[in-house]
């Protein structure tokens, strides 16, 4: 049933009224956009499949109800983005969810992607041909239709039998405890740091003159891509930004001699490129390389809890290994910087940690704990050399060629 008109969603209303479990999905338009919007809501009540289409004239509130429901299990496979985007874009909030994706790899199973769980349990090879598909074009194809419905159509199914596996093994409480976290997310406000540029791949072997012009040439393709409202990477790839910066390029026909920089791109951008080498030449060279904060949040700990952080993942990795489980399983991220930075002593500490779960604490630790104890011996008896994190990474060496700006 495609949900299109108020009439359509009234019906949807009347199916969730006394609905128990509603399998949930979503389908956005990352690859067509500078910032994506959802594009279509899929979702199966009983025997039904719903799609919802979001772009039409319709209100979407009355969904809001429903997700919030504790009453009421939404199940998801892999809905961390579509939790972040549905609450961003219209302010949905889901309670009492169920992730298959996370209950797939809390039971071990080696490809928890849906097409693998789906043909492991049901023998149905899902179609993903539409997986990069243009959502936000209309009408949609009869393919995509079915791309989307199948989405959701073997999610409850799937659920239930998961579940039984998942009590049999004593691994309910990871799934819940994961699917808690899901449900308190939020996407970030989304803001444009030039200084991520330090980022691209090749960006710290370039030298200070061609890392300035990087700058600049990152900076224009955002630019470029909120103007005309595409992905950055459909302006210019970062490979691409990478090799302009290492030539210093100065007329057309320097940018002409790149390899891989089509005739077509030189003159379609050719004057805003040599713009934004012009303005880096005024510049001059950068002085040093920017610090972004470290993508896995440990930029915020010093040396000594970034050691005890690196000690606690090593043993995640470990554990996770033993127990069959994705490490992320056994310690989120976040809480392994919150232990890192907190270094609980005992169980009361431990417990008073941020994002750490009761089976957690009951699990892991005692391990945890004596695994601390040993990093406080050793940091006591100057058995821990100081590290530096990459330190001086900013620094300009001798890694970086002085280059010749060319023609």
């Amino acid at each position: 049933m495609l949900v299109e008109d108020e009439g359509a969603m009234r019906r949807l209303l009347a199916a969730l009224e006394d609905a128990r479990e509603v399998a949930v999905d979503s389908e956005a338009d990352s690859f067509y956009r500078y910032r994506e919007r959802v594009c279509l809501v899929q979702m199966t009540v009983g025997e039904r499949d719903w799609l919802v289409d979001p772009l039409a004239p319709i209100d979407l509130a009355g969904l809001g109800r429903v997700f919030a429901d504790r009453g009421c299990v939404k199940v998801f496979h892999d809905g961390e983005y579509d939790v972040l985007i549905l609450g961003r874009d219209h302010g949905l909030r889901f309670r009492n969810l169920f992730d298959t994706r996370i209950a797939a790899a809390a039971l071990g199973e080696s490809a928890p992607g849906l097409g693998s769980v789906v043909q492991a349990r049901f023998g149905v090879q899902l179609d993903k041909s539409q997986q990069r598909s243009n959502w936000s074009r209309r009408p949609l194809t009869p393919e995509q239709v079915r791309y989307a419905q199948l989405d959701t159509h073997y999610l409850i199914p799937l659920m239930h039998a998961m579940r039984a596996e998942l009590t049999e093994r004593g691994r309910v409480p990871i799934v819940e405890g994961e699917c808690r976290r899901l449900e308190g997310m939020t996407a970030p406000a989304h803001a444009f740091d030039p200084d991520d540029f330090v980022r691209l791949k090749g960006a710290r072997t370039l030298n200070p003159r061609q890392a300035q012009l990087l700058r600049e040439l990152f900076i224009l393709r955002d630019e470029l891509a909120s103007r005309r409202d595409v992905p950055p990477f459909k302006v210019l790839g970062n490979g691409m930004l990478v090799e302009i910066a290492r030539h210093l390029p100065r007329s057309s026909r320097a940018l002409e001699e790149i390899e891989g920089l089509s005739s077509k791109v030189v003159r379609r951008l050719g004057d805003e490129l040599l713009d934004a080498a012009r303005r880096a030449r005024e510049r001059g060279p950068l002085e040093r390389m920017p610090r972004v904060p470290a993508r896995d949040g440990t930029g915020d700990l010093d040396d000594a809890a970034y050691e005890l952080h690196e000690r606690l993942k090593a043993w995640r990795k470990g554990r996770g290994q033993a127990e069959g489980l994705d490490s992320s399983l056994v310690l989120n991220r976040r809480t392994l910087l919150h232990l890192a930075a907190a270094r609980p002593g005992d169980r009361r500490a431990l417990a008073a940690t941020n994002g750490i779960l009761a089976w957690q604490i009951e699990a892991f630790g005692d391990e945890i704990l004596a695994l601390i104890a040993r990093f406080d011996e050793d940091l006591a008896a100057g058995r821990i050399e100081p590290t530096s994190r990459g330190r001086g990474r900013g620094r300009w060496g001798s890694r970086g060629e002085e280059g010749r700006d060319k023609d």
